[in-house]
């Protein structure tokens, strides 16, 4: 009620003023100077009550007839359909796909962001953006990898399972993401040979220092089997720093789109229908899905630009039998062989292996595939270290 006295008033006094300029006579600057207001507006008053009378003296809404910028109706629905079907889009590419889709007017980045804030699809921030990070890449495909495991892939029933990822560090193609229950190094290196067989040899892997990896840290340093296809292959393998993460930030940030847009909301019965999920997936990811650290070039774009594949070689165990020995590996992943004590790991437990004996070196073979390569003792160390022992 109070509102409505107020805009009553305010129309009044516009009325007496445009009476005294019409009525009484009197010039519009007098006007303008009793009622406290600019001419232009005393004579705005006038042409409005001459076309619409009294009525046509009340307030008007200040808000404008367009909007150049505002994104048209249909173009926001499309907009916001589409971050639905994709939640981890992010404006640029949202706005990037309806421009490749052809939507006209284009929306730009900052628009696309004030609609999605304004549908309650993402909340709005107010992060300052960092410009001093130094970004890196090898200049071709096929010159690094970038390897990694990840967990926190749970079925239906509880059961988690790890993956072994794979990126390419020019492309940030995806060229491995192979599931397994047990991230134990027959595994993982059964992933890595068929993302080989696949795609190629790389000339380098990055991985960190976890022990399916290397042997290089351990307490008597050895030779794993990822290490040995890499020895075979020609493949450089180079090791992150300690808790240094940045290092592989490619294979990380693929983790992090992996657990958003793949494993957001998403119900994995078994390990084959988790692994053909996550295969539609990486295909998606690899052919349709833009990529911002690359141009929004697909990674499979900048990937078809590698050479010929190579072929991947794996050793066969040899076959004289004057240098081999058999053992059967104790609970623990214990074997002895000459005296000289040593683990295979745990994930061998009860199996038999093969052991190649040479001049400095113990390979130990298990199904066609070398686990494990240590460092030969001779008679009198193996002697001081047993005696050391007890």
């Amino acid at each position: 009620m109070g509102r409505v006295l107020v805009e009553r008033s305010v129309m009044e006094q516009r009325f007496e003023a445009v009476l005294a300029v019409v009525r009484d006579g009197l010039p519009v600057t007098e006007v303008a100077a009793k009622f406290g207001v600019s001419r232009q507006s005393v004579h705005s008053w006038i042409r409005r009550y001459e076309v619409g009378g009294v009525t046509a003296l009340e307030d008007r809404s200040h808000q404008p007839f367009g909007c150049p910028h505002q994104m048209p109706p249909a173009v926001e629905a499309e907009l916001c359909e589409l971050r639905r079907q994709h939640p981890g889009w992010g404006p640029t590419r949202l706005a990037w796909v309806l421009a490749k889709r052809g939507v006209e007017p284009a929306p730009s980045r900052s628009a696309v962001y004030r609609a999605l804030v304004r549908q309650r699809l993402i909340e709005p921030t107010h992060q300052r953006r960092r410009k001093d990070w130094v970004r890196w890449e090898r200049h071709r495909p096929m010159e690094l990898w970038q390897l990694d495991v990840v967990g926190g892939i749970v079925l239906s029933d509880g059961t988690e399972l790890k993956a072994l990822t794979g990126i390419d560090d020019h492309s940030r193609f995806c060229v491995c993401a192979g599931l397994m229950e047990r991230a134990t190094s027959r595994a993982v290196c059964g992933h890595f040979v068929d993302a080989m067989r696949e795609h190629g040899v790389p000339d380098e892997v990055l991985t960190d220092n976890g022990k399916v990896f290397t042997g290089r840290h351990s307490s008597t340093p050895s030779e794993v089997l990822f290490d040995r296809i890499c020895r075979q292959n020609g493949i450089t393998h180079r090791l992150t720093g300690v808790r240094s993460p940045t290092t592989t930030g490619k294979i990380e940030r693929f983790h992090r789109t992996l657990r958003a847009e793949f494993l957001a909301e998403r119900v994995l019965t078994s390990l084959g229908a988790a692994q053909a999920a996550l295969d539609d997936w990486v295909a998606e990811y690899n052919k349709a899905r833009p990529h911002q650290a690359i141009g929004m070039l697909t990674p499979a774009e900048r990937f078809a630009l590698r050479g010929e594949a190579s072929e991947v070689i794996l050793e066969e165990p040899p076959t004289d039998p004057l240098a081999t020995v058999t053992r059967k590996v104790a609970s623990n992943g214990i074997i002895s062989v000459s005296g000289q004590v040593f683990s295979v790991g745990a994930a061998l437990a009860g199996k038999l292996v093969t052991v190649h004996v040479d001049d400095d070196l113990l390979h130990v073979w298990c199904r066609g595939a070398r686990v494990r390569t240590v460092l030969r003792q001779t008679r009198g160390e193996v002697r001081k270290k047993n005696a050391r022992r007890y």
